[in-house]
C-alpha cells in the first residue's frame, strides 16, 4: 500500500500540469465551440511557426553559454568599487542568461558572501527583464524597436534599483538584508562562488556537448510549452475580449493607461515568454505601447511568484523597497517609451 501511495506521487510530481490545465481547457473548448477550437488551434501553429527562427536562436545561445561556461563571466560584474559594479551590475543582469534555477538563490549567494546589497538590487532587477532568448523572442513578437528598448529599460531599472538603494545604505539602512537562516544559494550561484574558465569552443569536449544538447532540449520544451500556451490564450482573447474594452481600460495616451498597466502587471502577469504574445494582442486591440512596455517590466521583477520567492528570501523592509524600485522605474520606462513612440 505503501509502495502504491509512493508511486502515485512520483508519477503526480512528472505531471506537467500547465499542459492539463491548457489542454482541459482546450477541450472544453472544442465542446463549447468547436469552430473556434479550431481556428486557436491554427493561431497556435501559424504563431509558433513565424517565432521559430526567433525561437532557435534563443535556445541555441542559452545552451552556448551554459556549455562554453560563459554564464560564469557574471561573477566579474560584482568586483572593484561600488559604483562601478552598480553599473555592471544591471548590464550583466539585463544580458547574460544564467541557470534555469533562477535568479533567488544567485542573489542569496552574492548577499551572504558579503556582495554590497547596491549591486545585487541592480542585478536583481535587471536579470528577470531581459536576457538573449527573451530579446530574440521579444524582436520576433513586438518587433526590433520594442525589443531594444526593453533591454535599455532592463538596465534603467537596475540603475534607478542599485543606486537608490545605494543612496539607502549610505544613509545607515539595510544593515543585514537576508532573512535568519538564508543560504548561500543553489546551482545558480555556483558561477559565483567557484568561477571557471570559459571554454568557447565546447565542442572539443563531450561533456559539454551533452550539455549543450541538454540545454537545448530543455530549453525546446519550456519555451515551446510556454509560447504555445501563451498563444492559445491570445486566440481566446482575441476571440471574446472587444478590442473597446482594452482601449478603454488601457489604451489612450498620457500617463494613466501607463500607471494602469504598471499596476495590473503584478497579478496579471504569467510567465516572461508567455506574455510576449499576449501583450502583442493587447497592443493590436488598442493598448498603447507605452503601457505594454510597462506591464512587462513591471510583471517582470514584481508578478506574484517572483514576490514570494522575494519574501521568503529578504527581510521585509528590503522587500519593500524592491516592490518600489520596481514600480517606479516599470512606470517611469512605459512612460518613456510612450512618449518616444
Amino acid at each position: 500500500m505503501a509502495d502504491m501511495a509512493l508511486t502515485t506521487r512520483r508519477l503526480a510530481g512528472r505531471i506537467d500540469w500547465t499542459l492539463v490545465v491548457v489542454l482541459a481547457a482546450f477541450a472544453v473548448l472544442a465542446i463549447i465551440n468547436a469552430g473556434q477550437a479550431r481556428d486557436s488551434a491554427i493561431f497556435v501553429g501559424e504563431a509558433l511557426l513565424g517565432v521559430a527562427p526567433f525561437l532557435f536562436a534563443s535556445i541555441a545561445i542559452a545552451a552556448y553559454a551554459k556549455a562554453s561556461g560563459a554564464d560564469g563571466l557574471i561573477a566579474r560584474a560584482f568586483e572593484g568599487r561600488e559604483v562601478t559594479m552598480i553599473g555592471a551590475a544591471a548590464l550583466m543582469g539585463a544580458l547574460s542568461p544564467f541557470c534555469s534555477c533562477g535568479v533567488i538563490p544567485l542573489i542569496a549567494a552574492l548577499l551572504s558572501m558579503g556582495v554590497p546589497l547596491a549591486p545585487v538590487m541592480a542585478f536583481w532587477l535587471a536579470s528577470p527583464l531581459m536576457d538573449p532568448s527573451m530579446f530574440f523572442l521579444t524582436a520576433g513578437t513586438l518587433g526590433m524597436d520594442f525589443a531594444l528598448f526593453k533591454v535599455f529599460a532592463a538596465i534603467a531599472v537596475g540603475l534607478i534599483g542599485g543606486f537608490g538603494t545605494f543612496a539607502v545604505v549610505r544613509a545607515g539602512g539595510f544593515e543585514n538584508p537576508l532573512r535568519e537562516g538564508v543560504g548561500n544559494g543553489g546551482c545558480g550561484a555556483s558561477s559565483v562562488r567557484a568561477p571557471k574558465q570559459v571554454v568557447w569552443k565546447f565542442w572539443d569536449e563531450s561533456a559539454r556537448r551533452e550539455r549543450f544538447a541538454k540545454n537545448a532540449w530543455e530549453n525546446t520544451l519550456f519555451l515551446g510549452k510556454w509560447l504555445a500556451v501563451a498563444f492559445f490564450l491570445e486566440s481566446l482573447m482575441l476571440a471574446y475580449i472587444p478590442a473597446e474594452t482594452v482601449t478603454s481600460v488601457i489604451g489612450g495616451e498620457g500617463w494613466l493607461p501607463v500607471l494602469g498597466a504598471t499596476l495590473v502587471g503584478v497579478p496579471a502577469y504569467l510567465n516572461g515568454y508567455a506574455a510576449l504574445p499576449l501583450v502583442g494582442g493587447l497592443i493590436e486591440q488598442g493598448m498603447a505601447p507605452g503601457a505594454g512596455m510597462a506591464f512587462l517590466l513591471a510583471g517582470g521583477v514584481s508578478s506574484i511568484p517572483a514576490m514570494i520567492a522575494v519574501w521568503a528570501l529578504a527581510r521585509p523592509h528590503v522587500f519593500a523597497v524592491y516592490l518600489g524600485f520596481a514600480f517606479v522605474g516599470a512606470f517611469s520606462m512605459g512612460a518613456l517609451y510612450g512618449v518616444i513612440v
